[in-house]
């Protein structure tokens, strides 16, 4: 047979590589500068683009889609060439795939903390960025097809399986999740509002967990944890039902995010269902990664990139067995809201997708530079530091996890709550939040290591250069099933038939949960006196979602006796009818917000904006003090935003829009009024005045200000609904 002679493409391997440790030191170092700032939350004071509410989606999404995506480009390339015996379909495609990929990350990291942020997690990034993404995407998706329809091999392995799955399932999940309406070049409204958007959301939120950081990480560990360990995958039949079953189930199980929210109870329900069916897949692709290493756990005890490897599996069985637990309803009243689900975020985060990372690079670099790694020792180091580093990050935050909710459930015989004060829950967990950023530390250390046994490695190899390879051309064969051939085995040589069920597998949880929610009236029934925001009140929840406050505070009162004692009425699905996007929140690092309006004064809210610990000592929330700015609010769009939400559905009439700079003028004096109220306001008010007046500058009044804007939208909260109307519509 004539063998053709090929060159695999090592250039773009290298470049993905090198991209993932850059944002990988960026993203970590983010990440343990906000663990620093739960402790000293004043660390970066009036700075905006450096508060907490900005640079955590900075940091998620830098980990997520820098670090990892592009670790995930990397390997892909270098495997997929290797599996099919060809290189990649097109060099302009592939290198289009990594400026284009490098260019929205640096979009990301401009306009994050700039506060251009629509608030949805892991989908934060505004509309242009989102259309830029989706384009990279369909770029790496036609040069992998194409890659696979050229190839020399006869069947798809195992891992690109993985990959397929992968492409068409976070293309169908971005692009439906960010569905928005343009205000303007960096402002946007989801079409979903309240209820549905956020079933929409943790529909994308959970699946790009799944499909983002998990499948391509499974196809990842079939092609190099064999290729390490120089042995064949444990079971290829273990390895198809994996596969199948994992890409039909994963799909189905959002809504245990949801759990005791406003959401329908049969969404919620179908969410539990699925989910603890999870496990069994999961555990299945666990068993087979394990158990391919039999016969050479003897070099474990000295191959670095082995030791990673077996830490990255575990933490991914880990993380798969306290995921399907976490959506039994019991074990989610306990942990939702509170740091246990930051510890179970990061096992997977830090141990599956850091440690198989960090093991593909040790195992790449020297192979694509030929040359032996650096320092061995220098690796196993990283190893150990790397793994007592998630130790400290995850057990205390456990910990803290349980404190918080048996400290917010506490009831005293009387009936009152123990800990009515929202703060004492915080500042018992203070010493677990120590421990978290000590973890960090040693984490981060270990990626620093990571970063100069390479310089080292690469500056003592040859430069990289495309690998010669010769294979013979795959022969024309038919493309109906063989005698004695098995249905799989006939499917991996049919790429086009395969992609077409792959994704019918995932189409269908997400068409069965989603359509009949949005189409289906009576899932949200609606409350007369929910009315639409004022223009002012419009405004100001857009500074709320700009300063990421919504990553702090939740704005979800689930129907429990504590929640309801501690924060007012439990929270309906037809309050949110108006809400573009919704603000649910996922963790409760301060009390929830549902139920804040008219709870305090305006005078209590301007205070506790500029200094927090001011009203609330010993609070760890920062202070906003660019919202004070002797600057006006910009309402120049107020017109545009309502025209837009008018076309989402919400009803403001043609004489609202009119008027809406009339509104927020009488919305702003009325703010204004109420804040003389307070003789230190108005002494600092009054001496800020001449000031400006010493100085020549124009003096803009108080009720032009963001943060009037901001305490107009917080009174605003819950405010629409009473209690009497609520027991009428249960």
């Amino acid at each position: 047979m004539e063998m053709q002679q090929f060159y695999y493409d090592n250039k773009i391997v290298k470049k993905f590589l090198y991209a993932c440790i850059v944002f990988g030191v960026v993203g970590m170092l983010v990440g343990l500068l906000l663990a620093i700032m739960f402790l000293f939350p004043n660390l970066t004071d009036g700075i905006s683009f450096l508060s907490f509410g900005r640079l955590r989606p900075l940091h998620t999404n830098a980990v997520i889609f820098a670090f990892v995506g592009n670790a995930i480009f990397a390997g892909v390339y270098y495997s997929m060439q290797r599996l099919l015996k060809t290189r990649m379909y097109s060099d302009l495609l592939s290198n289009l795939n990594f400026w284009g990929w490098q260019l929205i990350i640096v979009a990301a990291a401009i306009t994050l903390p700039l506060g251009y942020s629509t608030s949805k997690e892991y989908a934060e990034l505004e509309w242009p960025i989102d259309i830029a993404i989706a384009l990279i995407w369909v770029v790496f998706g036609i040069n992998m097809i194409m890659t696979i329809l050229k190839r020399r091999e006869r069947h798809i392995y195992v891992a690109i399986w993985f990959y397929i799955a992968t492409f068409v399932t976070v293309a169908i999940l971005h692009i439906f999740n960010s569905l928005e309406l343009p205000v303007s070049g960096l402002k946007s409204y989801s079409v979903y509002a309240g209820v549905q958007d956020a079933l929409v959301q943790w529909w994308y939120g959970h699946n790009a967990v799944a499909f983002f950081l998990t499948t391509p990480f499974l196809g990842l560990m079939y092609y190099f944890v064999p290729k390490v360990a120089n042995r064949p995958v444990y079971s290829y039949r273990l390895s198809i039902i994996h596969f199948w079953s994992l890409i039909f189930i994963y799909i189905w199980a959002g809504p245990h995010h949801l759990l005791y929210t406003a959401l329908p109870d049969w969404a919620q329900n179908l969410g539990v269902v699925f989910s603890v069916m999870l496990i069994a897949p999961s555990w299945g692709g666990m068993i087979n990664g394990l158990l391919t290493l039999r016969g050479v756990w003897d070099k474990v005890r000295t191959d670095a990139v082995l030791k990673f490897f077996v830490v990255a599996i575990t933490g991914y069985g880990m993380a798969t067995f306290e995921g399907p637990m976490l959506s039994l309803k019991n074990v989610n009243a306990i942990a939702h809201f509170t740091d246990w689900i930051i510890a179970h975020v990061h096992v997977g985060a830090l141990a599956w997708n850091g440690f198989m990372t960090f093991g593909m690079i040790y195992w790449l670099i020297p192979r694509m530079t030929k040359t032996k790694l650096y320092s061995e020792k220098l690796a196993n180091f990283h190893f150990w530091i790397g793994t007592l580093g998630i130790i400290l990050y995850a057990l205390p935050l456990y910990v803290a996890g349980f404190t918080q909710a048996s400290m917010w459930k506490q009831f005293n015989p009387d009936g009152t709550l123990v800990y009515g004060n929202f703060l004492e829950t915080v500042t018992q967990i203070m010493p677990m939040y120590w421990m978290r950023a000590i973890g960090g530390t040693l984490y981060v250390a270990g990626l620093l290591v990571l970063v100069y046994n390479v310089i080292k490695t690469v500056a003592a190899g040859s430069k990289v250069e495309d690998e010669l390879a010769e294979a013979p051309a795959l022969a024309v064969i038919s493309s109906r099933r063989m005698k004695g051939e098995k249905w799989h085995s006939w499917l991996e040589r049919r790429p086009i038939q395969f992609t077409v069920l792959s994704l019918v597998a995932i189409l269908i949880g997400g068409i069965i949960q989603i359509i009949p929610t949005i189409v289906v009236k009576s899932n949200i029934p609606t409350i007369a006196s929910v009315k639409p925001y004022t223009p002012m009140e419009l405004e100001g929840r857009d500074l709320y979602i700009r300063e990421g406050c919504v990553g702090c505070h939740s704005q979800m009162i689930r129907p429990f006796r504590s929640e309801v004692e501690r924060y007012g009425e439990y929270s309906k699905g037809g309050e949110y009818v108006y809400d573009h996007p919704f603000l649910w929140g996922s963790k409760r690092t301060g009390p929830d917000l549902h139920r804040v309006g008219a709870k305090y004064n305006d005078n209590w809210h301007f205070n506790h904006m500029w200094d927090p610990q001011s009203t609330s000592p010993g609070s760890i929330m920062p202070g906003y003090k660019w919202l004070y700015d002797n600057d006006p609010m910009d309402y120049s769009l107020i017109e545009k935003k309502m025209e837009v939400m008018v076309t989402l559905g919400v009803p403001y009439t043609e004489e609202d829009i009119k008027n809406a700079r009339k509104s927020i003028d009488e919305q702003g004096a009325q703010i204004e009024k109420n804040l003389y109220a307070d003789p230190d306001f108005v002494k600092s008010y009054e001496e800020s005045k001449k000031n400006a007046a010493t100085r020549g500058e124009e003096f803009v009044p108080m009720k032009d200000r963001e943060i009037t804007a901001l305490i107009a939208y917080l009174q605003r909260l819950g405010t629409d609904i009473k209690v009497k109307e609520t027991v009428q519509n249960k």
